[in-house]
């Protein structure tokens, strides 16, 4: 099977003019920022991303009406990268990581108040380019707030013995929240909200599995969520083996590789659970979109993620 990649489903839904007109609006909003601070948004910016979330946007759209993308969803799907990139750097430097996507992170490059202090001009920004979208405005409010409160609640439930149920909230309020708001953001009716949940929790899940694997496609850190003790879905499935949830509790125990092994033997337990995710957001792209296709072709792209 050949890896998809994220421009492969951008061409096969027809949004690569979208995209074209998406990478030229960053840039010229990035030309506009204060001199100050363009290298470091440049770094941030301009390579390695892969415009899944304003894709999503786009699909959500697609969905449910006919036609061109309008202005307010183009303008919706440029907030949402500013947003997702905000969101980046402050975990990069939660989680101490010195590279992303084979890159020094911005705090590494240019130091840890100049990346906190980007990250809100950021957010700033953000609001003021959403200008009278009421509903955006909103939609983005309510994001940053779920992010906010599941950082918190990942990092206050580390090692501990918990179960895939709670995996389950902490990444619906974690990835499965922009997921949600992007769905909300595109169809602008809330019938794909239950959706972009779930696509975000299936996004979720094949980034713990590759972490496990050893993937750097999608950008995580499977070491430091070991060094850390953050419930990943193959934590959540070997934990159940009480042995194994001592080890994963006591952070001096020193058996992180020997943890790790033991995450390894859940990757296809974690893989099936995966695809009854995938299974749950099929119906719900069939049962509220117009036109399910683009919404299916999202599942599939992502789905795979874990596979390689």
């Amino acid at each position: 099977m050949q890896k998809p990649t994220t421009q492969s489903v951008i061409a096969q839904l027809g949004f690569e003019a979208e995209m074209a007109l998406l990478r030229e609006r960053i840039a010229r909003w990035i030309d506009g920022c204060s001199e100050e601070l363009r290298e470091a948004l440049e770094w941030q910016f301009l390579t390695g991303s892969k415009y899944f979330r304003p894709l999503t946007i786009f699909s959500c759209y697609r969905a449910v009406r006919e036609g061109p993308i309008p202005e307010q969803i183009m303008q919706s799907a440029l907030v949402i990268e500013l947003f997702h990139n905000m969101t980046l750097i402050i975990d990069d430097i939660i989680d101490r990581s010195p590279t992303r996507r084979g890159r020094a992170t911005m705090h590494t490059k240019f130091g840890e108040l100049s990346a906190l202090m980007t990250s809100g001009y950021i957010m700033a920004d953000g609001y003021l380019q959403l200008k009278d979208d009421l509903t955006g405005i909103a939609l983005f409010s309510e994001l940053v707030k779920r992010l906010g409160v599941a950082e918190c609640m990942q990092w206050r439930l580390r090692r501990q013995p918990l179960g895939v149920e709670d995996w389950r909230k902490i990444a619906g309020e974690d990835t499965g929240s922009m997921f949600e708001v992007c769905a909300c953001l595109g169809d602008r009716s809330g019938r794909l909200r239950t959706f972009g949940g779930l696509l975000g929790l299936l996004y979720h899940g094949c980034d713990d599995v590759g972490d496990v694997k050893g993937l750097a496609a999608l950008g995580g850190g499977g070491e430091e969520d070991l060094r850390d003790g953050i419930l990943t879905l193959p934590a959540a499935l070997a934990i159940r083996d009480p042995e194994t949830a001592k080890m994963f509790c006591d952070p001096g125990s020193g058996n992180l590789a020997e943890l790790g092994r033991r995450f390894v033997t859940k990757l296809p337990e974690a893989e099936s659970y995966l695809d009854r995710i995938a299974e749950e957001a099929d119906n719900e792209a069939r049962s509220f979109a117009a036109d399910p296709l683009p919404l299916l072709a999202l599942i599939e792209k992502t789905r795979q993620l874990s596979r390689y």
